[in-house]
């Protein structure tokens, strides 16, 4: 384990070679409230996602899971009129310090959208890219190792080896967010997070990724959004119901879609609104 512009850096070995931190708590949040101007969007979220595990946040449009989720990498920093208050750790370090380099925050938290969204380059450039730039491999065998790791790493390296000079944005939609996915984990980071990964594909390519996702825990700690509820039911570890700004429940999935504490969650996985 290193430290790196004040932020934490578990390397893949650091991860594998300590399994007794699988049930540790990867991310902490206290108190987090978040504004958009004079608007609240986010009222004093408290939870823990933890480590190697998969965690799902639903609730109906606009009740601040994704706002919550790009908290964790600082993404609404550059949203000029957000102001956020409160603690989010990772590893035990507030992301929001102003010691600590966002670049590096980002680093550590790779990122996958709603929509696939390949860079304009070729397949390999995509994975190369962030690694050339930060400094984690030189161009020629190293890279090129990465490359195949990741595209391993991301269930994608047998459809696309023989063509890796080929544009990404020549893939199919599933292909392209298993690379968008390849590219994120090919910096390293210690966590994943996911907003919709599946929402824009068909039903052969959302298996594929939801497989893919239950294999990447073993290595990541996993967050992502999603509107669908068995979606959450079939690859989540813990569930956060989200409902107007407000974390109305959080516990193991199974718990809380089962046998919910709150009516209100009750009341949306049982289809009663939202």
């Amino acid at each position: 384990m290193t430290m790196e512009n004040g932020f934490i850096h578990t390397t893949f070995n650091d991860r594998d070679e300590t399994p007794e931190i699988a049930e540790s708590i990867k991310i902490e949040v206290k108190n987090l409230d978040l504004f958009y101007g004079d608007k609240q969007a986010l009222n004093s979220i408290n939870m823990d996602v933890y480590t190697k595990k998969i965690t799902a946040l639903i609730g109906p449009s606009g009740c601040g899971k994704s706002t919550f989720l790009r908290c964790i990498n600082r993404m609404n920093d550059l949203v000029p009129s957000c102001r956020v208050e409160g603690f989010v750790g990772i590893d035990g370090h507030d992301v929001y310090d102003k010691n600590i380099d966002v670049v590096a925050v980002r680093k550590r938290v790779g990122m996958v959208f709603q929509q696939p969204n390949p860079f304009p380059k070729s397949i390999y450039e995509n994975i190369a890219y962030a690694p050339l730039m930060h400094d984690i491999v030189k161009k020629g065998k190293e890279c090129d190792e990465l490359v195949e790791r990741a595209l391993k790493g991301a269930n994608l390296w047998e459809e696309v080896k023989d063509k890796l000079k080929d544009p990404g944005t020549a893939l199919s939609g599933g292909q392209q967010q298993r690379l968008c996915i390849a590219r994120a984990i090919a910096v390293e980071p210690d966590v994943i997070l996911m907003d919709e990964p599946t929402s824009a594909l068909d039903p052969i390519s959302t298996e594929k990724i939801e497989n893919l996702m239950l294999d990447l825990k073993k290595n990541y700690t996993i967050v992502i959004v999603t509107h669908n509820m068995q979606q959450a039911a079939r690859i989540a570890d813990y569930t956060a119901f989200f409902h107007m700004g407000n974390l109305i429940e959080y516990s193991d999935a199974k718990t809380l879609f089962v046998n919910p504490k709150e009516k209100k969650t009750e009341d949306y996985i049982t289809g009663r609104f939202g």
